[in-house]
């Protein structure tokens, strides 16, 4: 065999080593993610939905419907939505949610009367509370801890982004 063809076939067989590696590597992490086939069927049913947050059996989301965006939360141990009464107003665009691990609190950023704002609803008062942010600055993302004490959010402040972390009593 010539030098040639003998580094031809060493990397014949590298490239084969490479190729192998994902299958090997994927069976050592065990199972693959599997979709959710039946609960994503009743999500896609809802309408088109963006913006989730998952949090122990509780999933948030905003759902459009009938040309408006509403929040929804969604119990995964029964598979259906829950209402939330207080939170929506007609005026009011959703643009990022999160839930707390319990479903009892979500975080909620929304465009309202032409200004952004971030607001805590507690589900157990059926009451929509403002949040301030200081210094001020305008909201684009929340999330919201498992256990509903803290909030991250996303705020621009003088055309830069910036996460502030808000301690909720």
């Amino acid at each position: 065999m010539t030098a040639g063809a003998g580094r031809l076939v060493r990397a014949r067989a590298a490239v084969a080593a490479v190729a192998a590696l994902p299958p090997l590597l994927a069976g050592c992490l065990g199972p693959l993610p599997q979709p959710l086939v039946g609960l994503n069927q009743r999500l896609e049913a809802a309408g088109p939905a963006r913006a989730p947050s998952l949090s122990g059996d509780w999933l948030a989301l905003i759902v459009s419907r009938d040309g408006r965006d509403r929040v929804q939360l969604v119990n995964l141990q029964r598979l259906q939505p829950v209402p939330l009464p207080g939170l929506e107003r007609p005026d009011a665009q959703p643009l990022s949610v999160a839930v707390d691990g319990r479903g009892e609190r979500l975080a909620l950023v929304r465009q309202l009367e032409g200004r952004t704002e971030l607001v805590l609803y507690r589900r157990n008062l059926m009451a929509l509370q403002p949040v301030p942010l200081q210094p001020p600055g305008v909201p684009r993302r929340v999330s919201l801890r498992a256990d509903g004490r803290e909030l991250a959010v996303e705020v621009s402040r003088q055309g830069q982004w910036q996460v502030d972390l808000i301690a909720v009593p």
